[in-house]
């Protein structure tokens, strides 16, 4: 994943005629008196996601393809659960968050979280879907303020923006969260 992250920034800093930048990949811890979940959307493994707290699956690449667990992502709501790399996260994790009623309503939102094509554009919001866009939409969705969130400097999270978009054009089209 990192060499074709590095692949990828490269040729978008040149298209963009900009210096190439670090990309970051986002998920989140959620603490609630019931336990603590992790969210996150990552490749598909193997058959056994409801033990990774599997709640939905999306295509990767094309539509058609996703017919093949190699071409499909996973959202997780894994009670218990580890992010892999989360040693790794620039300047360390960040609370967003010490309000139990905003970290139950992310736990309540996971299962109805978009599932487009990653790594596409579906949404016309000029930024492809990915794990950034899921944790996005997320706290957006939930009345956090996640465009004030800032990134880690020198580096961007691609697809971040499209799931703030599409958050935003759900809540102007259904009720907000409790």
């Amino acid at each position: 994943m990192r060499l074709n992250g590095r692949v990828y920034e490269a040729v978008a800093a040149q298209l963009q005629r900009r210096p190439a930048c670090d990309l970051y990949h986002s998920a989140l811890e959620v603490s609630v008196p019931e336990g603590r979940f992790v969210i996150e959307q990552a490749p598909v493994r193997d058959a056994n996601g409801a033990e990774r707290g599997v709640v939905a699956e999306g295509p990767v690449g094309v539509r058609w393809a996703g017919r093949w667990r190699i071409f499909r992502y996973e959202v997780r709501l894994w009670r218990g659960g580890v992010i892999p790399d989360v040693a790794e996260a620039v300047g360390g994790a960040k609370r967003l968050s010490d309000d139990p009623r905003e970290a139950q309503r992310i736990l309540d939102l996971v299962p109805s979280v978009p599932t487009p094509v990653w790594g596409r554009d579906e949404f016309g919001v000029g930024e492809m879907w990915n794990s950034n866009s899921v944790t996005s939409w997320l706290i957006a969705r939930s009345g956090m303020a996640a465009e004030e969130i800032p990134l880690p400097i020198g580096g961007r999270a691609p697809g971040w923006k499209a799931g703030l978009v599409v958050a935003h054009r759900h809540q102007t089209h259904a009720p907000p969260p409790d």
